[in-house]
């Protein structure tokens, strides 16, 4: 329970990231950060411990005391979004190609994938987001130093530079989203990594 996903929001309820439950407990407990109910309520801390704990939601054990896990935290000081570019990195392209291989379609272990450029970098092509894409190892040495056409194979869809959502800064497995996320969520938001990669 404590490692499942909670949504965060800056002081203007708009979404920036999500944490995890452990994380958010703290973040209550230092002041630096409040729950969000279901009625947009916000409570700090103690507030938040005194709320009875309903058989049907979910909470987590104390030394003293039942209390809820929320789902949605507010931060206080923090009124900033983060940059709206999607930063070119290894990890990102693993997240934007769901680590999935884009020449076979298999979901291999992380560690069976690869990055792979279209136009090979020999041949003038560039380290960009529409030339790179996600690759298992046996498809990434068919294709060698060839386009796809050459190959013969085939992209199961164009590469593209995502768009930044909240999770692209939020932990890599987000298991679920939860309803009382659904208010402070666009329907375009659906996953963050993080070292930048060079581009050309």
């Amino acid at each position: 329970m404590l490692s499942t996903s909670v949504l965060v929001l800056n002081r203007l309820y708009q979404p920036v990231h999500v944490t995890s439950v452990r994380r958010a407990i703290i973040l209550l407990y230092r002041g630096a950060a409040k729950a969000v109910d279901e009625q947009y309520q916000t409570f700090d801390f103690e507030s938040w411990a005194e709320l009875a704990v309903a058989i049907h939601e979910e909470s987590i054990g104390t030394s003293s005391r039942r209390l809820r896990v929320p789902r949605v935290i507010l931060l206080q000081a923090y009124d900033h979004l983060p940059r709206a570019k999607v930063r070119f990195s290894r990890l990102n392209i693993y997240a934007r190609d769901r680590n999935t291989c884009q020449y076979c379609g298999r979901t291999p272990a992380r560690a069976e994938l690869n990055l792979d450029h279209i136009v090979p970098r020999s041949r003038g092509g560039l380290t960009t987001w529409e030339n790179v894409v996600c690759s298992c190892v046996p498809c990434n040495l068919k294709k060698g130093g060839r386009t796809p056409d050459e190959a013969h194979m085939k992209l199961t869809r164009a590469p593209v530079r995502p768009r930044w959502t909240p999770f692209f800064r939020g932990p890599p497995r987000i298991g679920r989203f939860y309803s009382q996320w659904l208010p402070f969520l666009n329907t375009a938001d659906l996953a963050y990594w993080n070292v930048e990669l060079a581009s050309e």
